[in-house]
């Protein structure tokens, strides 16, 4: 159900049956396989020489890249299905105990922990020093993270299980309450809301934004590009079926995979359909994009990956 991480020529996968598997990008081969003590619904994460990556039984695991050996290992009392993310020292995840954590990503000491109101499922975003997450529970936070210290506080109105982007001193997250929310991260406020005028389902993907283009997808079949600054509509491309993998945005285009098992670029100024590759089993992990490959999951276990197509 995760998405891969690609880095130093590697794909790195996790699956339900407990195992994180390193792969070679050019040729799929398996180079090591790390077992956790549980199903794995979070996404790799890589920074430097190592994978962190969270279980359903609240482990949460730093695993080193070239050797798949374990480095530390730290205990949660909850699943965790947020993936990682890091800035300086520390390492950054939510769990469904309720916690968002730090921990000191070489060691995997405790720096803080800070408490919500809900699950963290989501991956915390990073800028300026500070983490934004929004939670289970409604709110969406700034924390410092120097110290866990809770900054502003911008309550959503709804369930939010998606990671937030962020742009220009903005954040944009979807929610279960069929909207996507634009916040101002100075004023910490809502700035405006989106939702489609006709069809009324949740935003499980999280958004990808770049210029004047923010794209995501929804449960209700649709991919919706909106414009980042004024919450307006710029197209709308409805596909098979619904849209829990979050787009990815590269040049002109942003690569979108759904439930039916699809592939598809689109047009990221036109939402026009390029090209479209039908794998036949349902992708719920997003697309991941580097070193000239394009790589997605699909829930019966299988890893497929794409190479640009060379012109003659």
């Amino acid at each position: 159900e995760s998405s891969t991480a690609i880095a130093g020529g590697r794909v790195f996968v996790a699956g339900l049956d407990g195992l994180l598997r390193a792969l070679d990008l050019e040729t799929g081969e398996q180079l090591w396989s790390y077992q956790t003590e549980a199903e794995i619904k979070s996404s790799p994460a890589v920074f430097d020489d190592t994978v962190y990556i969270g279980d359903e039984a609240g482990f949460f695991h730093a695993v080193d890249v070239e050797s798949g050996e374990d480095r530390w290992t730290f205990e949660t009392d909850g699943g965790v299905v947020s993936s990682a993310n890091q800035i300086g020292d520390r390492v950054l995840f939510g769990s469904y105990d309720q916690f968002l954590y730090a921990l000191d990503r070489r060691t995997g000491e405790l720096a803080w922990r800070v408490e919500t109101d809900s699950y963290v499922h989501a991956t915390p975003a990073v800028l300026d020093g500070y983490a934004y997450v929004a939670g289970c529970d409604g709110l969406f936070r700034g924390i410092r993270v120097a110290d866990g210290a809770e900054g502003a506080q911008i309550s959503l109105d709804g369930y939010v299980a998606a990671s937030p982007a962020l742009q220009g001193g903005r954040a944009f997250v979807g929610s279960f309450e069929n909207e996507v929310l634009g916040l101002d991260l100075e004023k910490s406020e809502v700035i405006w809301r989106y939702s489609h005028p006709d069809r009324h389902f949740p935003f499980y993907s999280s958004p990808a934004v770049r210029g004047d283009t923010l794209v995501i997808g929804g449960r209700d079949k649709f991919v919706h590009a909106i414009d980042p600054a004024t919450g307006e509509s710029r197209w709308t491309v409805g596909l098979r079926a619904r849209v829990d993998a979050s787009p990815v945005i590269s040049g002109a285009l942003v690569y979108v995979a759904d439930k039916s098992g699809d592939l598809i670029a689109l047009d990221l100024a036109t939402g026009a359909e390029r090209w479209r590759f039908e794998t036949g089993e349902p992708i719920a992990g997003s697309p991941a994009l580097a070193s000239g490959r394009l790589v997605v999951t699909t829930l019966d276990g299988t890893v497929i990956a794409f190479q640009r197509k060379r012109h003659s």
